[in-house]
């Protein structure tokens, strides 16, 4: 009775969400898959298959995420960069209001969210990136892989013959300047990897805690689009 339903996630942060969940529990356990390949006794047509499943669920996600990204510079309330992330002017003194317990429901995120927000979308971005160069690397996929399969043709007319694990048409020399090109990339795909295996328990973690701590609906929330807010809570703007 002293709580108020408030519109708060709008349907494209609720997609994007979900969306990104979906893709990214299918990404790890692929790559798990894929980085344990020797281990498990996967054949090479297995890797080039498992490699093609995972990057074609990685434009999935790269897609959701570029998607979210230009939200954030031109969507309404909760979607705005400003509203996620933990730049805005009095950010510090709201952390610290936050670790007192001096405020204790939010409308949009917590400032322990804004800094898991930024976070995740840095980790998400690293791994975007990466990926899509790898991709181009390895299995010759777009956007990159074109320009890449050119670079390492012998003969720039049959750039058909460049399949991935094959020396058809692979000059040597060029195929070695490439590999060298994407070890810092295939780096960063790894430890992003790592990270995202650790942030998102954290993320979990916390918002189990926010929903204990301020019973806002804040799962729900991310369902339906609406918090509980206390009634005498002023409105965010």
């Amino acid at each position: 009775m002293n709580r108020k339903q408030v519109f708060v996630w709008s349907r494209r942060i609720r997609l994007f969400h979900w969306i990104n969940v979906i893709a990214i529990l299918l990404l790890i356990a692929i790559g798990t898959v894929i980085l344990n390949g020797k281990i498990l006794g996967i054949s090479t047509e297995g890797k080039v298959l498992l490699k093609t499943i995972h990057v074609l669920v990685g434009y999935v996600f790269a897609s959701n995420l570029i998607f979210r990204l230009i939200t954030a510079f031109v969507g309404k309330g909760y979607e705005r960069w400003h509203k996620i992330l933990p730049f805005k002017k009095g950010f510090k003194a709201e952390l610290v209001e936050f670790t007192q317990g001096k405020k204790l429901a939010y409308k949009g995120h917590s400032p322990a969210g804004k800094l898991m927000v930024l976070a995740l979308l840095s980790v998400m971005t690293v791994q975007m990136i990466s990926g899509l160069v790898i991709a181009g690397t390895d299995i010759y996929y777009p956007p990159f892989g074109q320009y890449f399969a050119e670079n390492i043709a012998v003969d720039k007319d049959n750039i058909a013959a460049i399949k991935p694990y094959s020396k058809e048409n692979v000059n040597a020399a060029a195929y070695q300047v490439m590999r060298d090109f994407r070890k810092p990339f295939i780096t960063a795909h790894v430890y992003a990897f790592y990270c995202l295996l650790l942030l998102i328990p954290l993320h979990i973690i916390g918002v189990i805690m926010a929903e204990r701590r301020e019973k806002s609906a804040l799962i729900s929330a991310m369902f339906n689009g609406y918090k509980y807010l206390p009634k005498n809570k002023p409105d965010e703007h």
